[in-house]
């Protein structure tokens, strides 16, 4: 039975639908992985026409497009046949990602390191605790180090949130592979993104690992 992360953040421009697409393309170096687009501004949908012409794209990542009541149903059915599920969801709470949050195993919040991220992640936080799903937030265009980041940091943790801890950095290379239709590890196999982006996927796998069967 294969696990479903919803990839949700209230905030616009926090990464959503590249985060979706660059685990997806990581985890499917080893795994089988759908990706499921029920953005309305469908940019991971967009992503997915190009990958379907771009000759480095690995085999192991299909995308798919849905939304509205069928998406629950659409969710059990590709859980069956995918090792893993990433859903990118709307930068909105509405019934959607509602529904993608409660079918999720996990449910991964991206961030730029700064307040207004995670002050607009409230939402999603709180729709995640309704729905009794587990939640891991993930710094992303981080710095290498900041005086910001590290208080940010450090009010996570008093929180008892889960903080992955390998942050994205701002690199160029996510955003140029993206363009492609690719994934980072595709682009550039041996860059430090794609270094940095195995690394983070190995920490959401072990937070992964911990969630309890449903």
């Amino acid at each position: 039975m294969g696990k479903i992360i919803a990839v949700a953040q209230q905030k616009g421009g926090a990464g959503k639908t590249m985060i979706a697409a660059q685990f997806g393309v990581a985890l499917a170096e080893a795994s089988k992985v759908a990706l499921l687009d029920i953005d309305p501004q469908a940019s991971l949908t967009a992503w997915g026409r190009l990958r379907a012409s771009a000759p480095k794209a690995a085999p192991g990542v299909e995308v798919f497009t849905i939304s509205g009541w069928r998406l629950a149903n659409e969710l059990e059915k590709l859980k069956h046949s995918y090792d893993y599920v990433l859903v990118d969801t709307p930068p909105v709470i509405d019934s959607d990602a509602r529904r993608a949050i409660r079918g999720a195993d996990l449910v991964l919040i991206p961030l730029n390191p700064a307040p207004p991220d995670l002050w607009a992640a409230e939402g999603t936080l709180k729709l995640a605790s309704e729905e009794r799903r587990p939640v891991a937030l993930l710094f992303n265009r981080a710095p290498a180090a900041s005086r910001l980041r590290k208080r940010l940091e450090a009010e996570i943790i008093a929180r008892r949130l889960n903080l992955l801890p390998v942050a994205l950095a701002n690199r160029a290379g996510y955003a140029n592979a993206f363009a492609d239709g690719l994934g980072v590890t595709e682009a550039g196999p041996a860059t430090q993104a794609a270094e940095e982006l195995r690394a983070a996927v190995r920490s959401l796998l072990a937070l992964l690992g911990g969630v309890e069967a449903r």
